[in-house]
């Protein structure tokens, strides 16, 4: 595979994992200097069928390759299915592309999409709606609007380490108003010629993962240099659906005009 004339492998058994319910195994060389379409049946085999249910007809690949990211890093992801892979077929010094991953939190001032998304609820065409608003105030939105969080090796890592509780601060840079926090991640290909990646951060060109925003029940009033403390725990605990993702955040202010500690909890499904 090369990027820009950059070689990242060269002869290597290849496999393509956990693009949503398919998988594809490839064992060719020269891959980036032709289109997809040049390639011949001899170089290139497409199983069809779950990762964990296909068999491959060589013991070992020596790259696996996997866009396994969901909305919030872990939000509907295939890592699971990547881990599965990395463990049965990956050589000893094979790799994992994309290897890192890190997810960042910030917080927003945004109090006109919170009045037309979350306090409408107090009066729907006259009528007092304010019980759903809780409801909605429990699921994250995932819209596009430095701190870290965690970083994930995908190379190192085990399926339970998904599930996490990270701390975190925040120092407000100008005196406003916050009415959310908002996660991002970035991803990196760290082991190519040249650092590669990017990122779905607010600053960065919009992605069809976006960022998650989690509103907060209270308004808070920060001053330039104070802080917001707290910790974030990830967790799965859906039978029916694994892949969903429970969120809680305890978050703590205590400034000059605003002092405050509070638990929220956020359910992606």
């Amino acid at each position: 595979m090369t990027n820009n004339g950059d070689e990242v492998a060269q002869d290597e058994s290849m496999c393509d994992a956990g693009e949503s319910t398919n998988a594809y195994f490839d064992s060719y060389s020269h891959f980036g200097n032709f289109p997809l379409s040049f390639f011949s049946s001899s170089l290139i085999t497409v199983l069809k069928g779950k990762i964990e249910e296909i068999e491959l007809s060589i013991p070992k690949v020596d790259v696996i390759i996997s866009e396994w990211m969901g909305y919030f890093l872990l939000f509907e992801n295939m890592l699971d299915s990547v881990l599965y892979a990395r463990n049965k077929w990956l050589v000893d010094g094979g790799g994992v592309l994309p290897d890192k991953a890190s997810l960042f939190l910030t917080a927003i001032e945004d109090s006109e999409y919170k009045e037309n998304k979350i306090e409408f609820w107090n009066s729907v065409y006259g009528f007092d709606m304010s019980c759903i608003k809780k409801k909605a105030m429990m699921e994250p939105l995932v819209d596009t609007v430095d701190p870290k969080l965690i970083t994930m090796d995908i190379s190192k890592m085990s399926s339970g380490d998904a599930s996490f509780t990270a701390p975190f601060k925040l120092v407000a840079q100008r005196n406003d108003y916050i009415h959310a926090l908002v996660a991002y991640f970035d991803v990196s290909f760290t082991m190519c010629h040249k650092l590669l990646g990017f990122s779905t951060g607010p600053k960065s060109r919009a992605t069809h993962w976006k960022q998650t925003v989690m509103y907060l029940e209270d308004v808070l009033t920060i001053c330039e240099g104070e802080t917001i403390t707290g910790s974030m725990s990830v967790s799965y605990n859906n039978k029916k659906n694994p892949r969903d993702v429970d969120i809680k955040l305890s978050y703590s202010l205590d400034g000059q005009h605003s002092k405050i500690s509070r638990t929220q909890h956020y359910k992606m499904r």
